[in-house]
């Protein structure tokens, strides 16, 4: 993604097979602005068609990850008299958003500390990966304020499950890093700000020991399981193993294992 094409609150930086995207709005806590949720589902379709990308990793600038969404932006909106069509088009987008992120062939870590509130939650949770700072602090903050958890609510409920995300929805209760821990919102968590770098870079070294179209195609399957019967799903599955298997990435991995040698994508390293 070029630089140049991304709004000023939102930050890139490209280092061989990794793409690190930032939010860029600490004044504000990182609270997603339009600018902010169009430039950020830009730059996830533009690394969705760079086939030398295998990981994007998603974090926030200052002392927070993301407070949600800008609801100072809605209200304006409202006071200028904006329809209730054109509200739900806003809204919609970061719907949009959060599908492109669950959705990315590429791996997604996201790495959270701070204020993790609303639509950063969402962001966390359509996440494959997320590493948590203790001080990370989350809330499903949006019943509280009188609105609803609209375009996130799916994608909290299928990472949490609809028990839990029912109580924190319909309670705003603030949980820390531990609970986010054992809710399975969060896979890991951390000391600290140096130990979220490090815990990201060491499941990135992971993640480039794996094929990358060997990932994609996983989590391709692992979104259509939640959508077809399971005689279909197994049909599905079935389909792309044989593709894998006779793809060159597949032929490769399968040598590799015969001639007890690395496979080709392990030549990839990440680059700090």
């Amino acid at each position: 993604m070029r630089a140049e094409l991304l709004p000023p609150t939102i930050t890139s930086a490209q280092a061989g097979a990794v793409l690190r995207l930032s939010l860029n709005r600490p004044n504000a806590a990182n609270a997603m602005s339009d600018d902010m949720v169009v430039g950020l589902t830009n730059a996830l379709q533009a690394a969705a068609a760079d086939s030398n990308l295998r990981v994007i990793v998603l974090s926030g600038n200052g002392r927070s990850f993301c407070a949600g969404g800008d609801l100072n932006g809605f209200l304006a909106r409202v006071d200028a008299g904006a329809s209730a069509s054109d509200i739900a088009a806003m809204n919609r987008q970061y719907g949009t958003l959060m599908q492109q992120l669950s959705e990315q062939p590429q791996v997604t870590i996201t790495c959270v500390h701070g204020a993790v509130y609303g639509g950063g939650v969402g962001l966390a949770c359509a996440s494959d990966i997320t590493i948590a700072a203790d001080d990370a602090r989350f809330r499903l903050s949006e019943t509280s304020l009188g609105i609803v958890p609209a375009q996130i609510a799916p994608f909290v409920a299928d990472r949490i499950g609809p028990s839990e995300a029912r109580r924190l929805m319909l309670t705003g209760t603030v949980i820390d890093a531990s609970d986010g821990y054992r809710l399975g919102l969060v896979h890991e968590r951390v000391a600290d700000a140096k130990e979220l770098t490090a815990s990201c870079d060491r499941v990135i070294d992971n993640v480039l020991t794996c094929a990358p179209n060997a990932n994609a195609a996983t989590k391709s399957l692992l979104r259509q399981s939640q959508a077809l019967a399971r005689d279909e799903l197994l049909d599905v599955a079935a389909a792309k193993f044989a593709a894998c298997l006779a793809s060159d990435e597949g032929r490769e991995g399968v040598l590799a294992f015969t001639e007890k040698r690395a496979p080709s994508w392990r030549g990839v390293k990440r680059s700090t």
